[in-house]
């Protein structure tokens, strides 16, 4: 056991992470159900406000995926994240900037990690966003012990009797309210007390449930839903099933589905469904992949070298052999580096440590169905590890590689390297008064009150493998769409309805569409949630009024009082009109037709752009421009490139010499300026006028609406076009 003084004389001490009990003070003023990171920053905001507090931990490990292998930050934009969650990346950065921190490689020689990928930081700045699992675990439990906040572990809510999900007739699956489990006792709408398997019983005037599957909710009888809202449901391009979006994290093209190679009477391989709806857009009961973060070494004292564990079936990696036999490069794996020669190790490309299609059960499965479950992942991670290490059909550069690495020795003890925590990266999600969607991650529509903010990517992992019409086997389910700013998460959104429940906050299993899920779920994000969650649940008890009634401005002040970030102003790059030449018409001033929607970035030429998502019904739009002189001019169109654009976006262009209609690439940089896209060159004559024609009729992603323009040629020296 170490001892690390930091900068601000803080003993952050190692702590067993053994028994804790409980106080017998009762009811508390809020009982968490779940020692994620959200029931933890949530413990530490009650006793901050005076108030008391205990952690129900089901497992012998509190922190989640913070200390369970994630320890390269999804972020998106750290400039948002405040609070509680800020002073954790703090202490993490305090904790790396000591000599004593770096056991298994030297420091760096300035004395400052950065980290790597989207968490690097720059080094001067106060926060840290990478970091080991133990370290993470021995901030929280200081945390623990310098606020004296009671842990109990080991102890399991009584779900017996909790409602389930059913599929509504058009896919989508919801659990309507009422169904009230055994183990919470309920007078009217509020909760007065949980009870565990045990028998043991937790009093508490509020509730929060901050596990990542969302049992405490179900369990109160509280609306909720699992898997993939279809695009009808909340009109959101993103949702649903996801062909066009699963180009990332995809099998090559050419690998056989079955058994014997071209016999179908020989049985499919593991893992391929030929039961999921493949209609694009539609709902879904299914849920994206779960696997291990896990912490991996290629130093040798502490490195566990990949076995190969007991029940290994190799034909579970057939398809792995065949991706790489029709053409697949590159190693399956985001191998990100951690402090002292340790990794955060994540799911990357078409076969991977995602263990698709295996989860689908585990949201409302038992607490014994979820350990089968983990143990089936946990046997094909391990066996995948030591395939792409040892096997002879794996490239020898693949093995060269990974024979190189193992789990390490002093990171999750318990298990040999593996931790108990799975990634869990959905679970159930509540219906509440306000179902946060992708119009809202973009800004589309706005929100009453913010309690903290979501930056990253809507993201969601591939959830099935399915057969494609060339007979080959495809993954689906992978979307990854960004380009917004920052956005704000309304309050409503982690409270019930007050029918339902009136004394509940729920900060990860919170109310939104599987997409915008995507982008909120991160743990940063679900600490500042928890934080919130509380401060509003002492606001409740301060005010003598449901979680439903708390005054919203009183809520803001204090959240904003501790530091919160409830809103975030991107700056400003749009291209001024003056600076650009030709003659341009704004998309502000093109004739729309259809469903267009006003772009959320604060990018594009003057005012930002508009964008037509596909399948949301059919959008057009006419540019008019007027030719000032005679003259050969280049039509060009405007044209923010991002990995969701449209490839095949239907343009014409209509003009004294005729019309002539095309399909562009919108996905792609423009090639002039990186903003324009030429699309024909005329002679035209004065006051004769273009007409430009864009829609997202047959687009294969979103199309985007920004300016035309008419660039004319220089004349008599050759030098190109007037740029």
């Amino acid at each position: 056991m170490r001892a690390l003084i930091s900068t601000l004389a803080i003993a952050l001490t190692l702590v067993s992470a053994g028994s804790m009990h409980a106080e017998t003070q009762k009811p508390y003023d809020l009982v968490v159900y779940g020692g994620s990171s959200a029931g933890i920053a949530a413990a530490v905001q009650i006793k901050r406000m005076g108030g008391t507090v205990v952690i129900i931990e089901p497992s012998q490990r509190i922190g989640g995926l913070t200390t369970g292998g994630l320890g390269q930050t999804d972020i998106g934009n750290k400039h948002v994240i405040g609070g509680i969650a800020r002073e954790f990346y703090q202490q993490v950065r305090q904790w790396y900037n000591l000599p004593e921190a770096w056991k298994w490689e030297p420091q760096p020689k300035d004395g400052k990690f950065v980290g790597t990928g989207q968490s690097k930081t720059d080094a001067n700045e106060d926060t840290l966003w990478t970091f080991e699992p133990s370290v993470a675990l021995t901030i929280y439990q200081r945390w623990i012990k310098e606020n004296d906040i009671p842990v109990v572990f080991g102890e399991r809510l009584d779900r017996s009797g909790e409602g389930k999900s059913a599929d509504r007739g058009d896919g989508f699956h919801i659990a309507k309210p009422g169904s009230v489990a055994k183990g919470v006792i309920k007078d009217g709408n509020r909760i007065t007390a949980i009870v565990m398997e045990s028998g043991k019983r937790f009093e508490g005037r509020h509730f929060m449930d901050a596990t990542y599957e969302g049992d405490l909710m179900a369990a109160a009888g509280v609306a909720f839903t699992k898997g993939r809202e279809g695009r009808s449901v909340y009109g959101e391009g993103l949702n649903g099933v996801q062909l066009s979006q699963a180009r990332h994290h995809q099998l090559v093209d050419g690998v056989d589905p079955y058994v014997i190679k071209g016999d179908p009477s020989s049985g499919l391989l593991p893992g391929i469904d030929t039961n999921g709806p493949l209609v694009e857009g539609a709902s879904d009961h299914r849920i994206q992949a779960y696997c291990f973060r896990m912490c991996l070494t290629d130093v040798d004292e502490n490195r566990i070298p990949f076995h190969k564990p007991e029940g290994y079936d190799e034909q579970r990696y057939e398809l792995l052999f065949r991706n790489y036999e029709a053409g697949a490069k590159g190693f399956p794996w985001i191998n990100s580096m951690m402090p002292n020669r340790k990794t955060d190790t994540n799911n990357r490309d078409g076969f991977s440590t995602d263990f698709i299609g295996q989860n689908y059960d585990w949201p409302e499965a038992s607490y014994d169905a979820r350990l089968e479950i983990r143990a089936k992942h946990l046997t094909y991670q391990q066996g995948l590890m030591w395939t792409l290490a040892h096997h002879p059909r794996t490239p020898e550069y693949l093995r060269e590689v990974y024979s190189k690495w193992g789990m390490t020795k002093d990171e999750f003890t318990e298990g040999d390297g593996w931790q108990a925590q799975i990634y869990v990266r959905e679970g159930r999600r509540m219906i509440s008064d306000l179902v946060m969607t992708q119009h809202h991650c973009e800004r589309i529509e706005a929100i009453e009150h913010s309690v903290g903010m979501g930056a990253y990517t809507m993201d969601s992992h591939h959830v099935q493998r399915h057969i494609n019409a060339a007979g080959h086997v495809k993954n689906e389910g992978d979307v990854q769409v960004g380009g917004f700013p920052p956005y704000p998460i309304d309050y409503r959104s982690i409270v019930p309805r007050e029918s339902e429940c009136s004394n509940l906050t729920v900060p990860i299993a919170l109310s939104a569409s599987h997409i915008a899920f995507g982008s909120i779920r991160m743990e940063p994000v679900f600490m500042i949630l928890g934080q919130s969650g509380a401060t509003a649940a002492m606001h409740a008890i301060e005010q003598k009024t449901s979680l439903q009634k708390v005054d919203p401005e009183k809520l803001k002040a204090r959240l904003l009082e501790d530091k919160q970030i409830l809103d975030y102003e991107a700056p400003n790059h749009y291209i001024k009109l003056n600076t650009l030449s030709g003659v341009i018409v704004d998309d502000t001033e093109a004739r729309l037709e259809g469903p267009w929607n006003k772009g959320s970035l604060p990018y594009g030429v003057h005012k930002g752009y508009h964008h037509a998502d596909p399948g949301a019904g059919i959008c057009k739009a006419f540019f008019t421009l007027h030719v000032p002189a005679d003259g050969v001019y280049s039509v060009q169109l405007a044209s923010l490139p991002n990995a969701n654009r449209s490839t095949k976006t239907r343009v014409r262009v209509r003009s004294s010499a005729g019309a002539e209609e095309m399909r562009i690439d919108q996905r792609s940089k423009p090639p002039v300026d990186g903003l324009w896209i030429p699309l024909q060159e005329i002679t035209l004559k004065a006051d004769e006028e273009v007409t430009v024609f864009i829609s997202n009729e047959d687009s294969d992603g979103h199309v985007i609406l920004d300016a035309a323009r008419l660039l004319p040629k220089k004349q008599g020296h050759g030098r190109g076009w007037n740029l």
